[in-house]
C-alpha cells in the first residue's frame, strides 16, 4: 500500500503541474483528492488495517494529502496571476507606434542659423554660462559704473559669478585664445533678471556672430545681415539699420528685417494692418556694429591694424516671427501639445 500512496502522489503532482487552465486543474482535483479518490478510500480505510499498518500507512498517506494540496493550490494561483497577463494584455490589438521625436523650436531656429552661418565661414565657439565679471562686463567696455549694466541685471553666485547675459562672453575667451582673424558664432542659454511676460523672460537664447580682420568695414557687417535675413526669412528681405548705442562696439545699430507677412507694406491684402510688424513693415531684429577699440585693447588686439563687426539676435524672437507665436513663455513650459507642433 505505502508503495500505491507513492504512486497515486507522483500521478497527482505529475497532472496538476500539466493542467493548463482551471477546468484542468479541477478534472485533476477530482480524479486525486475528491470524495471516490483513491488516496480518499485508503484515508478512510486505515482505521481497518491491521495494526502494525496503521501508522506507516497513516503517515504517508497524510504527507501525499498535504503535498498534494499544496500542490493545488500553487498551481491554481500561477493559473489565475496568468488569466490577469492575459486581460491586460490583447494579443489581438495593433502593435503601439513609437512617437517620432523632433527638436525643439528653438533648437531648429538654432541650426538653420548655424548652417547659414556656417555658409559664411562663420565657426561655431563655445563657452560657459556661468561667468565672472570681467568677461560679462569689463572686457566688453562696461566698467562698474556703467548705467547699462542696470539693463543687464542678472544672477550672482555666492562666489561673485554670476549667469552670464548675453553670449559676448565667448568672443572675448575666443579672441583671448587666437590672433585675428577671427570668424566665429556664439549661441546658448542667456540670464538676465526680467520681469516675465508674453515678450520677455529671465532665461531666453542668443545668438551672436564676430568677424575681426583687417580691414573690415560697416559695409560688410550689412552684407552679412542681408545674406543672414535673405536666407532666414525669404529672398524678398530687406534688412534696414538704425543708430542706436552699445557699449562694446562704435558706431552701433539695431537692425530690423522688413517683414515677411506683409511683405514690408504694413497691411495686409484684406486692408487690415499686419499684427507682425504692427503696420511698420519692419520686425526688430537686433544690435550689430564695429567692435570698439577699447574691447580690442582688453584682448590684447591692435585696433589701429584690426577692425571688425559683432552682431546678435535673440533665438526666440526669431522663432516667434516665423511661427506666429505670441507668448514666449511657451518655449520653456515643456508642453508636449505645443512642441509636438513642430
Amino acid at each position: 500500500m505505502l508503495e500505491e500512496i507513492a504512486n497515486l502522489e507522483k500521478q497527482a503532482l505529475t497532472t496538476i503541474a500539466d493542467a493548463g487552465d482551471e477546468q484542468s486543474l479541477e478534472e485533476a482535483r477530482v480524479q486525486f483528492f475528491g470524495r471516490r479518490s483513491r488516496l480518499r478510500q485508503i484515508l478512510s480505510g486505515i482505521g481497518k488495517l491491521p495494526g502494525d499498518q496503521r501508522r506507516s500507512v497513516g503517515q504517508a498517506a497524510g504527507a501525499a494529502q498535504k503535498a498534494i494540496e499544496s500542490a493545488l493550490a500553487v498551481r491554481q494561483q500561477a493559473l489565475a496571476a496568468a488569466a490577469e497577463a492575459g486581460d491586460a494584455i490583447d494579443v489581438t490589438l495593433p502593435g503601439r507606434r513609437r512617437r517620432a521625436g523632433a527638436p525643439h523650436p528653438l533648437t531648429q531656429i538654432i541650426d538653420d542659423l548655424v548652417s547659414v552661418l556656417a555658409g559664411m565661414g562663420f565657426s561655431v565657439a563655445d563657452g560657459p554660462e556661468v561667468e565672472d565679471e570681467y568677461h560679462n562686463f569689463d572686457a566688453l567696455n562696461t566698467p562698474a559704473d556703467h548705467p547699462v549694466r542696470d539693463l543687464h541685471d542678472t544672477f550672482y553666485l555666492r562666489d561673485g559669478r554670476l549667469l552670464r547675459t548675453h553670449t559676448s562672453t565667448v568672443q572675448i575667451r575666443v579672441m583671448e585664445s587666437q590672433p585675428p582673424p577671427v570668424r566665429v558664432i556664439s549661441h546658448g542659454r542667456t540670464y538676465r533678471r526680467d520681469t516675465v511676460d508674453a515678450t520677455h523672460h529671465m532665461v531666453f537664447h542668443q545668438i551672436e556672430g564676430l568677424y575681426v580682420d583687417r580691414g573690415v568695414s560697416l559695409g560688410d557687417l550689412k552684407s552679412t545681415l542681408n545674406a543672414l535675413g535673405r536666407r532666414l526669412m525669404g529672398e524678398r528681405t530687406n534688412i534696414r539699420l538704425r543708430p542706436h548705442f552699445f557699449p562694446f562696439t562704435e558706431p552701433s545699430v539695431e537692425y530690423d528685417f522688413s517683414c515677411s507677412l506683409c511683405g514690408g507694406t504694413g497691411s495686409l491684402a484684406d486692408g487690415s494692418g499686419c499684427r507682425v510688424c504692427k503696420g511698420t513693415g519692419w520686425i526688430e531684429i537686433g544690435g550689430a556694429g564695429m567692435v570698439d577699440p577699447n574691447v580690442f585693447a582688453a584682448v590684447g588686439y591692435d585696433p589701429e591694424e584690426y577692425t571688425g563687426f559683432a552682431f546678435g539676435l535673440g533665438i526666440e524672437r526669431i522663432a516667434m516671427i516665423c511661427h506666429g507665436i505670441d507668448d514666449i513663455r511657451l518655449f520653456l513650459d515643456s508642453d508636449l501639445r505645443f512642441t509636438r507642433q513642430f
